[in-house]
C-alpha cells in the first residue's frame, strides 16, 4: 500500500513509482487518503494515522511504501496502533522525513524498516541501480553491501575500522529532532547512519554537536555516512570539514561517501537490523528486513 505520512502529493507524481512496483510482479495500491492535502500536510494528522493503521490491519497488504517525505510524520506517530504493528508485522519503506516514523516503529514494535525511496519517483535522481537496489531490499532475504563512491561528497571522511551493530538513523534533522522523544533510539553499540540535504554547514554542525551534547555518541559503534546533497553556503567551511572535526574524535571507525540518502543514485538499506561497516573496505553490510 502507498501511504503519505507526511507531505502532500499527487497521483502524477507517484505514476512512474507504480509502474516499477508492478513492473517488479506487485500490486501497489494507494492508502483511500494518500492524496490528501492539508496546507505542508498530506491531510489531516487523524487521516494519515488511518491510512497506516489500515494497512497493518489489512491482512492482504504485505508491505508499505511512503509516497514521500517533507514534513509531517512526527505529527501521528504516537498515534499509532502499534498492536496491529506488532500483531502483523510487515516492510516499511521511505526516507527523509520518514525517519521519525521508523524510529517509533523500532520503538513502538521493534520492527525493522527500510530506508530507501518513496513511490513519488524521479528516473533522473534514482535510475536502474537505484530501483533494483530498493526492489531487492523489499523483495530478498539476502544482506545488502553499500559500497563507498569516490565522487561522493562526503567520501574523504573515512576513519578506519570495523564495526558491528544494529544500523539506526537517517535523516540528520529528524535524528536531531527525535532527542527527548519516546522515539529516539539508544545508540550504544549501534552504528549511525547519517544523510541529510539542503542545510549549510553550520546547521550541519549544530545538529551534529546537539548530538555530541545530549550524549547520544558516547557509545556508538561507528558511523555510515550517506549523502550530504547541496549542504553548501558562501562560507568557506565545507561539510566535508564539520562531518570530519565533529566525528574525528569519538575514536570508532566512519565511513563516508555511501550513495545513500536524497542524491543522485540513492540505494537502499534496511535499518533496525544488524549490519557491519568496514572502513578499511570501504563497505556497508547489512542484513535484510524481510524474511
Amino acid at each position: 500500500m502507498l501511504v503519505s505520512p507526511s507531505g502532500p502529493i499527487g497521483p502524477e507524481r507517484v505514476a512512474r513509482g507504480i509502474e516499477l512496483l508492478t513492473e517488479w510482479g506487485l500490486r501497489p495500491v494507494p492508502a483511500p487518503n494518500a492524496y490528501a492535502r492539508r496546507g505542508y500536510l498530506a491531510g489531516d494528522d487523524a487521516l494519515r494515522v488511518a491510512d497506516f493503521d489500515a494497512a497493518f490491519a489489512d491482512p492482504e497488504i504485505r508491505g508499505i511504501l511512503c509516497t514521500r517525505g517533507g514534513y509531517g510524520a512526527q505529527r501521528m506517530v504516537d498515534a499509532i496502533d502499534m498492536a496491529a504493528v506488532r500483531r502483523d508485522p510487515k516492510v516499511v519503506a521511505g526516507f527523509s522525513d520518514i525517519t521519525a516514523l521508523q524510529f517509533a516503529l523500532w520503538r513502538g514494535a521493534r520492527l525493522a524498516t527500510v530506508h530507501g525511496p518513496g513511490a513519488a519517483w524521479l528516473d533522473e535522481r534514482t535510475p536502474a541501480a537505484s530501483a533494483e537496489s530498493l526492489r531487492a531490499a523489499l523483495m530478498s532475504p539476502e544482506p545488502v553491501t553499500v559500497h563507498r563512491v569516490p565522487t561522493e561528497d562526503t567520501a574523504s571522511v573515512v576513519l578506519p575500522g570495523v564495526a558491528e551493530g544494529p544500523l539506526l538513523g537517517g535523516n540528520l534533522c529528524l535524528v536531531t529532532a527525535s532527542i527527548g522523544t519516546p522515539d529516539m533510539p539508544d545508540l550504544t553499540g549501534a552504528i549511525l547512519l547519517l544523510e541529510e540535504v539542503a542545510e549549510p554547514p553550520y546547521k550541519v554542525d549544530r545538529m551534529i554537536m546537539q548530538l555530541r551534547r545530549a550524549g547520544l555518541l558516547d557509545r556508538i559503534a561507528g558511523v555510515a555516512l550517506g549523502q550530504f546533497t547541496r549542504c553548501a553556503d558562501g562560507w568557506p567551511v565545507t561539510v566535508v570539514d564539520v562531518l570530519s572535526e565533529l566525528l574525528g574524535g569519538l575514536g570508532v571507525p566512519v565511513l563516508g561517501g555511501l550513495p545513500i540518502g536524497h542524491g543522485v543514485g540513492q540505494l537502499t538499506v534496511p535499518v533496525g537490523v544488524p549490519a557491519r561497516l568496514d572502513a578499511n573496505a570501504g563497505t556497508l553490510t547489512v542484513q535484510p528486513a524481510v524474511r
